[in-house]
This record gives C-alpha cells, structure tokens and sequence, in this order.
C-alpha cells in the first residue's frame, strides 16, 4: 500500500503556510449524546481552545502594544488579549477558594479586565504587558466577588474590602500565635476601627434570609412585620397632629393674656426662628437687657404654668411631640 503524499497550500508569495500560520477559529462543540459516558465540561473546552493560542516574547508583546497605542490596532489587541487568556485562568484559579463557585465567572470578570488592560496599557514606561494587565485582571475578578458574595453587598468601603479577604486569615494567625483573636487586637494588627471589625465578622458569618418568609413552618406571619421600620405610624400622626391643634388653640388665648412689651418679647423673642437680640428689645422699650431677660424667664414659666392647668398630661403631649 502507497504512502499518500502531504500537501500543503500555498500563499500567494509561492511559501507554503503552516497550520500555526493559519486564522484560529472557535468551532461550537457538539452536546455528547445521551449514550455517551463523559459529560462536557465547558471549563475543560474553554481551556483546551485558548491553549491553542501562542504566547508572545517580550519583542512581540511591545511591538503589539506599541501598534495598539499609536495606530488602534484592533488586530494587534486581539493578539495581545488571546496570548494572555491563560494569565487570567491562573489569576482567577487563585481567587477560586474564596469564590468556591463556577470558575469560568471569574475568568469572564478577570477577561474584561484584561481588555481594560490593553487599551490603558502605555508601552513606554518599559513595563512588562502581562505584569500591568494582572492588577487589572485582579482588579475586576475583586470586584465581583464583592459584590456577589452577598445579596447585600458587603464591600462598599476600602476598609471593607481589606477586610474581607483579610479578616479570617488574621484570626488564623493570632491563634497560631497563641492570642485570641479579639475585636481590639485585630483593629490594630489591620488598621481599621473595632466597630468595623465587629461588623465585617457578622456580616461574612451570617446567610441572608428573605424577609417574606414565615417567621416559622406553618406561620402566616412574615419575618419583615417584625423589622423596626423609621416611619411614623398613621395613628402616631394623628395624634401628633390633635397635640400640636391643642397647643396653638391654647397658646393664642395665652397671648390674649398678655401686655403688648409681654406679645413682643413672646413673639419676636421666645418663638420667632430668628429672635432679636436682648439689645434690640432693650433698646425698643428703653430698658436694659438684664431686664428683658427677666421679663422673658418669667413669660417662659407664666406659659408652662398656664398649659399645665389647661391641658392635662401637658408634660408627656410636648415629650411625645418633641421626640418626634
């Protein structure tokens, strides 16, 4: 039997061009059949094809970047993005024990930020390509972990993301260590306020619960009816609104009761939102401001007087309005 020969195809130069020159392109993976023992794993497909991708030299990688920067070279970006796909694996497998989730999202986080990289990448400052494109890839792996880590998100400060990744691995230390891993001592070891310790603790050992389950099996009532809540309830409001008409039904029939330097004070003194200065009123009816600061205790302690006797429980209704 004959050995068939190999053929190769030709460029239009007349060189040959290899299966390494060749255009890459992504070949949809068929489902295996239901008859089929092994199961398709899309990581171990992700892998196997950006395998299939050369790395560059550092001559390359610059050349590349310096085409990017200058010109925009799209196809120069995309060999720089393609050659640093496996960087990004090893970042985000990295990253894979705090996530403990699908892998391949933190390798899509991980590939924005390389794309990032490449169009903030600056070629002349002599830097490596794949050393700047890693804090970017981390960069965006970080920031999805903290923000799905919990329903609520738990990273929304710089002392909350230090903790976060920090925080138990301190404990793991002081014990070691032979201390116990207390608020203050921890605060110290990280830089960051004892509160916040405190609060990053609860946060990363708690589990969300949803507010409209039932506070237990076979209860109608949700667990959010028993949530405190800051607004004022509509019989709060209410009665609010009955103290206050009270109060100005009888403060107008106490200034009925008074003379018209007594009104003044009262008016432009006691309840204005700007009140005049002792020297103004002084000056007004020609006394002296230690005077109209007597006259002015005094009105204060005649109106307590005269709402006590005419409204009962006075005390409690301005406490009550007051607080609110």
């Amino acid at each position: 039997m004959k050995n068939k020969k190999k053929t190769s195809k030709k460029g239009k130069n007349g060189s040959k061009e290899t299966s390494a020159q060749q255009p890459l392109s992504f070949q949809p993976l068929q489902p295996a059949p239901e008859s089929s023992l092994a199961k398709y794993d899309p990581l171990q497909r992700y892998m196997w094809e950006i395998g299939r991708y050369e790395l560059l030299t550092s001559e390359e990688e610059k050349e590349l970047a310096l085409r990017v920067r200058e010109y925009g070279d799209t196809n120069a970006a995309y060999r720089l993005i393609t050659a640093n796909l496996r960087l990004v694996v090893k970042i985000a497998m990295e990253f894979q024990r705090v996530w403990m989730q699908n892998l391949l999202d933190l390798i899509q986080e991980g590939n924005i930020g390389l794309i990032h990289a490449v169009r903030k990448f600056d070629p002349y400052k002599g830097v490596r390509f794949s050393y700047y494109a890693s804090f970017w890839i981390k960069a965006y792996i970080l920031k999805f972990i903290m923000e799905n880590w919990r329903l609520v998100k738990i990273g929304t400060t710089q002392a909350q993301r230090k903790l976060f990744f920090r925080l138990k691995k301190e404990k793991q230390k002081l014990i070691s260590e032979g201390f116990e891993p207390a608020p203050r001592l921890l605060s110290e070891r990280l830089g960051v306020t004892e509160q916040e310790i405190t609060k990053m603790d609860e946060r990363l050992d708690a589990w969300e619960e949803s507010l409209d389950a039932p506070v237990k099996e076979g209860s109608n009532t949700e667990r959010i009816a028993f949530m405190p809540t800051s607004q004022v309830s509509a019989e709060t409001q209410v009665a609010r609104k009955e103290i206050e008409a009270i109060i100005h039904e009888k403060l107008a029939s106490f200034k009925a009761r008074l003379n018209e330097r007594e009104l003044d004070i009262l008016e432009n003194r006691i309840l204005s939102d700007t009140p005049a200065t002792l020297r103004e009123i002084g000056e007004r009816y020609g006394i002296s401001r230690e005077r109209v600061r007597q006259i002015e205790n005094a009105m204060i302690a005649k109106m307590k007087a005269y709402f006590k006797s005419k409204i009962p429980d006075f005390d409690s209704f301005v406490g009550g309005v007051s607080e609110k």
